[in-house]
């Protein structure tokens, strides 16, 4: 028997790019979606969990794989509405709550030993403890531990020791429950907070601080902004 080989046309070559195209389109979706699996962060995981099911969503329905298309269709409609949650309560006073806590709190020496080698990273100044005339506050969102800010006092001004956010809640601002929309800095005394400056990848910018050399300053009156602010 003689067989023949046919050479390939154009409409050949678009057939095999086209399910060369389809293939890496699974592919990336299914990697998209793994790796959101192993995202710390809750918005970022909700987000990229989002994009790899809208990926596969189109790679089952060009390969007429219909349940797979109403499984994924489900999990981003669950998404969608879990990221316009989080989006909603990210500056919502009412789902944090802030609670002033003693140097030598138990809890609060726990959170900072678990978080040791985060917070290293992210303000290496800090010293690990809660030194006497420090004050701490934990904030958190129903059971979960958000964050954790210390504060020294140096006469009206609330110098940032720790500003620590947990890495679940790390798309969020959740320092601003203590630094604007709480009267527990104000009710002290206190008219401005001024930040560290060797702290990694700030975010005052975004909740009103403006910058004051190295640092951020946010003043908490708007009777005091004539006040002599000094530069950190």
């Amino acid at each position: 028997m003689i067989v023949t080989h046919r050479k390939l046309d154009y409409h050949d070559y678009m057939s095999l790019l086209a399910t060369y195209w389809l293939e890496l389109l699974g592919w990336g979706g299914s990697a998209l979606l793994v790796y959101s699996l192993l995202q710390r962060r809750v918005l970022r995981f909700r987000i990229l969990n989002l994009l790899g099911g809208s990926v596969l969503i189109t790679f089952n329905a060009l390969m007429g794989v219909w349940p797979m298309v109403a499984l994924n269709l489900v999990t981003s409609l669950i998404n969608v509405y879990f990221i316009v949650r989080l989006r909603r309560e990210a500056h919502d006073e009412a789902a944090y709550e802030v609670f002033e806590v003693g140097a030598d709190d138990a809890y609060l020496r726990h959170t900072l030993r678990s978080h040791a080698s985060d917070i290293n990273k992210l303000q290496p100044t800090f010293t690990g403890e809660v030194l006497p005339g420090e004050e701490a506050f934990i904030v958190v969102k129903g059971d979960e531990t958000v964050g954790v800010v210390v504060i020294r006092r140096d006469g009206t001004i609330a110098r940032v020791m720790l500003d620590y956010v947990t890495p679940k809640f790390r798309d969020f601002t959740p320092g601003e429950f203590v630094w604007r929309r709480s009267d527990l800095l104000t009710s002290r005394g206190y008219r401005h907070v001024m930040t560290h400056p060797a702290q990694v990848n700030p975010y005052y910018e975004e909740i009103g601080f403006r910058r004051n050399g190295d640092a951020w300053l946010l003043d908490l009156d708007v009777r005091s902004r004539k006040d002599l602010i000094p530069t950190a």
